[in-house]
């Protein structure tokens, strides 16, 4: 088995189910008493919100990256950032970090296009729904075209995932409200919704949904390529590749 290195702990709600499906994933593959084989860095989210509302990008990247090297050092031979929305540093986390990276936009596609679907939905933070990082690594790398929620919704959306989901609060009106968001992207031709803030499977979980067009957890594909990873069955290129 390999050694995984994890930037968590943005927020550390979503970093403790991932560290738990990572380490489920490795006990139902190998068996017995096994487990993942992993170092977590779990850095303070307060900080790391500060540097996204103020747009101060190219700081949180120079963070994530010397923590990222941090984990090299003690071991790791591969890195998940252990959120969407810093993804839009990947690259620059992946360069000072010296580890290749597994990237989720790529987990999330491959299972988009396992299903047949080219248009998608997608509900996330505002950063990952109204920037390109995500949008444009979907379509430009993938073929994927990405349908989000009226600026209105996109607030709301973008308010549960940090003032609720993030502190580890769960309210029935808010599932409601994200039910109604996946019930509009169906509207508008998404074949799939992805659930692409890691916070977001906490409170809409795809396993108890019935939803008018499937959906995709990002968390979850993510932990599934990772472990294909830990266990010798993946490679990764660049993110920059």
């Amino acid at each position: 088995m390999k050694t995984l290195g994890i930037l968590g702990g943005m927020s550390w709600e979503s970093s403790a189910h991932l560290y738990k499906l990572l380490n489920q994933g490795v006990a139902a593959r190998l068996g017995g008493l096994h487990s993942a084989d992993l170092l977590m860095r779990s850095v303070d989210f307060a900080a790391i919100e500060v540097l996204q509302r103020s747009g101060d990008w190219a700081a949180a990247a120079a963070l994530l990256g010397a923590a990222g090297a941090g984990l090299k050092a003690g071991g790791a031979q591969g890195l998940l950032i252990a959120t969407n929305t810093m993804h839009k540093v990947a690259d620059e986390v992946e360069r000072l970090s010296g580890l290749p990276l597994i990237h989720i936009v790529d987990a999330t596609a491959d299972a988009l296009k396992a299903a047949g679907i080219r248009r998608a939905g997608l509900l996330a933070t505002a950063y990952t729904m109204e920037q390109d990082f995500y949008r444009g690594r979907m379509a430009q790398r993938h073929g994927i075209e990405l349908l989000v929620p009226p600026a209105p919704q996109r607030a709301e959306v973008h308010r549960i995932i940090f003032e609720e989901l993030c502190r580890g609060r769960i309210i029935d009106a808010s599932l409601a409200y994200y039910r109604d968001a996946v019930r509009q992207l169906a509207e508008q031709g998404a074949e799939g919704v992805i659930l692409g803030c890691t916070e977001i499977c906490l409170l809409l979980d795809p396993a108890k949904e019935i939803s008018p067009v499937p959906l995709f957890d990002g968390t979850a594909l993510h932990a599934q390529c990772a472990i294909d990873w830990l266990l010798g069955g993946t490679t990764f290129p660049p993110t920059g590749a």
